[in-house]
């Protein structure tokens, strides 16, 4: 076990390094995640001129919940690892790890904690920098509860997030292309995971069928728990049940179709 947990360690270490090594890019898509926070306030601003409350949410209930949203997209987005993993099939590359005593999940998974530790510290830069802007606009609640439910809650998402990525990685031993799939994807994570709107925008009916899909857990859920759009702590807990279940079934998803795929790949290359 000990010898596992510190091989897994090196993996982590050598991705941080990576990761170190490409920190401008980072830096870039920081700063473009700042260049959105201010289109999120023009627009959202227009959107409440005149207006009070939408949806029973004050303009700095709305504007926070989005601040939360991009600094836990840096902390647990799975930005790349799809098209990395794809890219370790196609290339032959993944052949290393068949001959190896190691686990490709815990691997790749190691790679991602990585990188998310380094976009995680860099987030917190752009926000340091414009929180004397906006501090008057950030409305957060004061529950402590919040804290003990919205930690396991993200850690859920974090494998969510990077669960999906994984499963469409795998599609590379039938895909030759997987950019469509992950395209399409990331259009239903946009929409359904909360990122263009609050899900509780939605009709109500359709808001409660969303709580049911795994892209209501992918961001929508966390933030919702820390910024006080989820104020009930009984339906909280349910939806972490669901969200267990979920991570279950995209895990044992990820085991089959690693299982499966393993049976059409043809080892050249790496």
């Amino acid at each position: 076990m000990l010898s596992a947990l510190n091989k897994y360690r090196t993996v982590f270490n050598v991705g941080l390094q990576s990761n170190l090594v490409y920190r401008v890019n980072f830096a870039v898509r920081g700063f473009f995640s700042f260049f959105h926070l201010v289109v999120v306030f023009v627009l959202w601003g227009a959107a409440y001129a005149g207006n009070p409350t939408i949806g029973g949410f004050n303009f700095g209930q709305t504007f926070t919940y989005f601040v939360a949203l991009i600094v836990v997209q840096f902390m647990i987005g799975a930005f790349n690892e799809d098209y990395q993993i794809s890219e370790e099939i196609r290339n032959g590359l993944i052949n290393q790890f068949l001959l190896k005593p190691v686990n490709y999940f815990a691997y790749r998974f190691s790679i991602y904690l990585s990188a998310r530790l380094v976009t995680g510290l860099l987030i917190i830069v752009p926000v340091v920098i414009t929180y004397p802007l906006l501090r008057h606009y950030l409305v957060l609640p004061h529950d402590w509860w919040r804290l003990a439910l919205g930690l396991p809650a993200l850690a859920m998402s974090a494998l969510i997030q990077f669960g999906i990525a994984y499963c469409f990685g795998l599609m590379s031993f039938w895909f030759l292309e997987i950019q469509g799939l992950v395209v399409l994807s990331m259009a239903l994570e946009s929409v359904l995971g909360g990122q263009i709107f609050p899900l509780d925008l939605l009709p109500d009916w359709l808001f409660k069928l969303s709580q049911y899909l795994p892209y209501y857990y992918q961001m929508y859920f966390p933030v919702a728990i820390f910024t006080g759009r989820l104020s009930d702590p009984a339906a909280i807990i349910t939806g972490l049940g669901i969200q267990a279940c979920w991570v279950a079934v995209i895990l044992a998803l990820g085991e089959l179709l690693w299982r499966r795929g393993l049976r059409l790949h043809t080892a050249v290359g790496g």
